[in-house]
């Protein structure tokens, strides 16, 4: 029970943040623009993907942009499997170029992970 519960506050967060911008043209082919998908991302994973929702979920902050976009094609190849993902990839529908740049904007932010890379 107590993963059922974080699991349905989490797919609520993810559909009450996922709203496109008035200013610009819904698109459900593509799941909608990039600072949407960002939103969306941030429902779990925290503005900045270095507050998760729950503690089981991934920082995203000062990952590894490669690892990150590695993992995100993955989920939605249907290679790598979990019900929240599965049901991001449904509803983001991420190009590879939108893969790219989630995992730069996520990389890039800092969190209390030590990237290897930094030093």
């Amino acid at each position: 029970m107590k993963t059922v519960i974080p699991s349905v506050f989490a797919i609520l967060a993810i559909f009450a943040t996922f709203t496109i911008e008035a200013n610009e043209p819904e698109n459900s082919a593509t799941g909608g623009t990039i600072a949407d998908k960002i939103k969306t991302c941030a429902a779990c994973h925290g503005e900045n993907g270095d507050q998760p929702l729950v503690a089981e979920y991934p920082i995203l902050a000062n990952q590894y942009p490669s690892y990150l976009a590695n993992a995100l094609r993955q989920y939605r190849d249907g290679q790598r499997t979990n019900p929240i993902m599965a049901m991001q990839m449904d509803l983001l529908k991420p190009s590879d170029a939108d893969i790219e740049a989630l995992a730069e904007y996520f990389g890039s932010k800092s969190s209390k992970l030590h990237n290897l890379a930094d030093d």
